[in-house]
């Protein structure tokens, strides 16, 4: 990594990104897809600030852009296969007893929840690769619910490549001003965690009335 890439990183980052930042540093390429590859299990890994960080490496010489591209992905297809064995390895009996555990939360929901998936399986794999908070999570019901490990590596491959390819080029053609896509990423990222947030309560209440009508 260029001098520049240090300086900027050692100006603007610190912790988990001051850790990627060292990967990339000392092994190129391979280290942006193993801090990628990580933040499918420790979401505050932020690949909102690692994707573009990996594209302004490219462009300074770090690594070549076509070497950002393969190896986030890459880290992004490995993290998320390793959570889709560990949902697989879960299986649906364990899931419904640990949900059954849960208030507000009915076994009835957790199988729309899973008829939905094998319908939407596909699409819900895709797309979730491209939300924030969602693009870990969407891998656990891909395994509960049996998805093809194939189909699943196809459209998480797919799904990945999208959003990382977005990041990286953001990053590459933004040069030393690749840290402004943390900004808009973060305005993106409160909008998903407001609408989630917005689902949850709206959840809550429905079942709370529906105990107090039951109840009464």
């Amino acid at each position: 990594m260029s001098d520049t890439v240090t300086a900027a990183a050692s100006t603007e980052l610190g912790g988990i990104a001051g850790w990627a930042v060292s990967l990339m540093e000392s092994i190129g390429g391979p280290g942006a897809g193993i801090a990628v590859a990580a933040e499918n299990f420790f979401p505050p890994l932020p690949s909102e600030i690692i994707l573009p960080l990996a594209g302004f490496t490219a462009s300074q010489g770090g690594f070549s852009l076509a070497s950002a591209l393969f190896w986030t992905t890459l880290g992004s297809v490995l993290g998320a296969l390793g959570l889709y064995w560990l949902g697989k390895k879960l299986g649906r009996d364990r899931m419904y007893a640990a949900v059954d555990r849960m208030p507000f939360v009915s076994t009835d929901d957790l199988t729309k929840a899973d008829e939905w998936f094998v319908r939407h399986g596909r699409s819900a794999v895709f797309f979730g690769r491209m939300i924030p908070l969602v693009r870990s999570g969407i891998s656990v019901p891909a395994g509960v619910s049996g998805m093809p490990v194939l189909q699943f590596l196809l459209y998480t491959t797919f799904g990945s490549l999208l959003w990382n390819t977005i990041f990286v080029l953001a990053g590459y053609f933004l040069g030393e001003n690749w840290h402004y896509v943390e900004d808009y990423a973060s305005v993106f990222q409160y909008v998903v965690i407001g609408l989630i947030a917005v689902a949850v309560v709206a959840l809550v209440t429905k079942r709370v009335r529906r105990r107090r009508r039951s109840d009464a």
